[in-house]
């Protein structure tokens, strides 16, 4: 490393705010600081501004109805369609030969694709058209088991044209999954493929699929979208309800479907989140304030323009995609790039190879790919011109500041915005970030609520915490692209989301979304995690959050979960899962140091029992970890399905671990 290089990262270490660069400030879309006294001071009509972003076939007549709390409405009475939104309004304003989707398929280039908007226009109208054809009608439930293949947003984009909610189901999730969300939204229509390309192999995706419709409990048609090469197929038969993609759009060549006028609350589509009971969430979310809230954050905090080519790398299987891959995006009418394969395959570079070639202006992606990129080393970045970017974003779990460091200095060349963002299913889009062109940057804090957004965090009791304070993350205020309510659930709704908090007898309703978090002197927030079930030793019941929150405290330790287990004496004991920062030790004097500050932060009652070290913590491919399994291995129990862990091998490293200790 040269001299050079060593001051910098010195002076990176040392570092705790970061300034936008005036060259950006110059350009973004959102750039006076007046804006969060403004959105206060006039909220709740403040939203129109995110709704003047839509167009509407009939203007609303009032911003918020909260008649009816905590189910509340957005833009009642408006009148609107998503796909018209996202696509042709873009054709008829002359930007049909713009490019709308950069497809990028996976084992090669050759099989790349661009759809510009008159294109994707044309295919998603062939599409609504074969839909219809089929027997889909409005309100019908689709849902959509694909992977990143371009024709999983237009079947969304379809349905959105035919007023009927979609369900995605992550390609990666198993049968059984399937099986459970398509019974439990009563959808009798499937949109899938033959397979798809994982590090240049083949998946038999329609085996796995067909599995899953045999433990749906109704009639199903299907609709197949064949992926494959020739020769790489798995020699399926399409049965007597199921129907090649390919030749229902071809029977469809050229139809135009009129867009349904869709009421605001209408529902758009429906996602299911995992539960504490163990049964999904169907997560509602409706047209008009979704698309609204999509189109606002992408522009304010992403800083997307039309002109933007805009990378970003989540599954369209979660709310990331639809938000920031389909909706978002393209509701602005920017080009959004969607990529099928891994960042390492066929190398390292994979991703900056993107960026280079399509002259990418933002890159979305996880802090668990920034750490990877960490650890593959900067000389894979470096081979390639990513002089192009503007933003750099982070989504799905907080980044620590070491990994923000560096993503900023090796990705960004210290010259772009790093956004940090919360948010979750329910929320629709995201709550806490800087806005790039106004607020400074603080590695590991997500910043403050966005204009309009009313985040507090409180104490058991619901009373605000302290600057320096931990406590428990809460929404004091509707938001436009908030969930209205899990789906033939609204008791699970109101229980699950809104009781902790609120108080219905003075009409005051408070959204918890089950996370902890700090906040600073500047009302920076950070965010420390789910807040899951409490853990009874002796008799005293113990927080997970307040006891992660002291550990992550010590210095040396970047992450860190902590469960209970089984214990003769006390019932049940603290058991912590702990990474350590790069250059740190895992040994005997961190493990003491580590102890000590839970004693010292909480009580001796809530001395951890073991420390376990481990490189990684098991976790879903949307960030979550999953404490239940931390909570098998700490029982000796049977770890039951790992399919849904984006890191399976870990487990098996850290029962070793437990094990050995």
């Amino acid at each position: 490393m040269t001299e050079d290089n060593v001051e910098l990262e010195a002076r990176l270490a040392e570092q705790e705010e970061f300034e936008p660069p005036e060259s950006f400030v110059e350009q973004a879309n959102v750039s006076d600081p007046g804006i969060y006294e403004e959105f206060e001071e006039n909220w709740p009509e403040c939203w129109e501004g995110a709704a003047d972003l839509v167009e509407w076939y009939e203007q609303y007549d009032q911003v918020l109805d909260d008649s009816n709390e905590p189910f509340y409405k957005w833009f009642t009475d408006g009148k609107l369609n998503a796909s018209y939104n996202c696509v042709d309004r873009h054709v008829e304003d002359g930007r049909g030969d713009e490019a709308a989707l950069e497809w990028i398929g996976e084992p090669t280039d050759e099989e790349n694709r661009t759809y510009t908007y008159a294109e994707l226009q044309n295919e998603v109208n062939e599409f609504a058209a074969a839909l219809r054809e089929e027997g889909v009608g409005e309100d019908d439930v689709v849902t959509i088991y694909m992977p990143m293949i371009p024709e999983a947003p237009i079947a969304m984009l379809a349905c959105a044209r035919i007023g009927a909610p979609h369900s995605v189901v992550f390609a990666g999730f198993s049968a059984d999954a399937l099986a459970t969300r398509m019974n439990a939204a009563e959808s009798e229509y499937l949109v899938t493929c033959d397979g798809y390309y994982r590090r240049g192999d083949p998946l038999d995706h329609l085996d796995k699929a067909n599995q899953g419709l045999s433990g749906v409990d109704h009639d199903t048609t299907t609709v197949v979208v064949e992926r494959l090469r020739d020769g790489d197929g798995f020699g399926h038969d399409l049965d007597e309800d199921q129907h090649a993609y390919a030749d229902l759009v071809s029977e469809q060549e050229g139809a135009e479907v009129d867009p349904v006028r869709r009421d605001a609350e209408d529902m758009l589509f429906l996602m299911y989140t995992s539960g504490t009971t163990g049964q999904p969430k169907g997560v509602k979310h409706t047209t008009g304030g979704y698309l609204a809230w999509a189109a606002w954050t992408s522009q304010a905090v992403l800083d997307i323009k039309p002109e933007d080519t805009y990378f970003c790398s989540a599954d369209i299987g979660w709310i990331t995609g639809h938000s920031y891959i389909v909706y978002g995006p393209l509701t602005l009418g920017t080009t959004s790039v969607m990529y099928e394969g891994t960042p390492d395959y066929p190398d390292r570079d994979r991703l900056w190879e993107i960026i280079e070639e399509y002259e990418c202006d933002q890159l979305y992606t996880a802090p668990t790919a920034i750490r990877a990129f960490m650890k593959w080393g900067s000389q894979y970045p470096e081979e390639h011109d990513l002089s192009s970017l503007r933003l750099l974003g982070t989504v799905g779990e907080p980044i620590n500041p070491r990994a923000w460091k560096w993503y900023y200095k090796h990705i960004g060349g210290e010259e772009c915005p790093v956004v940090d963002t919360w948010w979750q299913t329910e929320t629709g889009g995201m709550m806490v970030t800087t806005l790039p062109g106004v607020k400074k940057m603080k590695p590991g804090s997500a910043g403050p609520a966005l204009p309009g957004v009313d985040v507090r965090i409180v104490d058991a009791e619901g009373d605000q915490v302290d600057a320096g304070n931990a406590g428990y993350l809460t929404v004091q205020k509707p938001w436009p692209g908030m969930l209205r309510t899990l789906y033939n659930n609204d008791d699970r709704f109101v229980s699950e989301y809104w009781e902790a908090y609120s108080d219905p007898d003075e009409d005051h309703w408070v959204y918890f979304p089950e996370d902890g978090a700090k906040i600073d002197e500047d009302d920076y927030i950070t965010v420390l995690g789910r807040v899951d079930d409490v853990i009874n030793v002796s008799g005293h019941r113990l927080g997970t959050m307040e006891i992660e929150s002291a550990i992550v405290g010590v210095e040396g330790v970047a992450e860190s979960a902590v469960v209970g287990g089984s214990h003769d004496v006390k019932g049940e004991a603290v058991y912590a899962y702990v990474i350590t920062e790069d250059g740190y030790e895992e040994n005997d004097e961190l493990r003491s140091r580590i102890i000590e500050g839970v004693e010292d932060a909480i009580g001796p009652i809530a001395r951890p029992e073991q420390v376990v070290f481990t490189p990684e913590l098991p976790k879903t491919r949307s960030g979550k970890i999953m404490r239940r399994l931390l909570e098998n291995i700490a029982n000796g129990d049977e770890l039951g399905d790992t399919s849904t862990l984006r890191n399976p091998e870990i487990v098996g490293d850290i029962e070793a671990k437990v094990s050995d200790d």
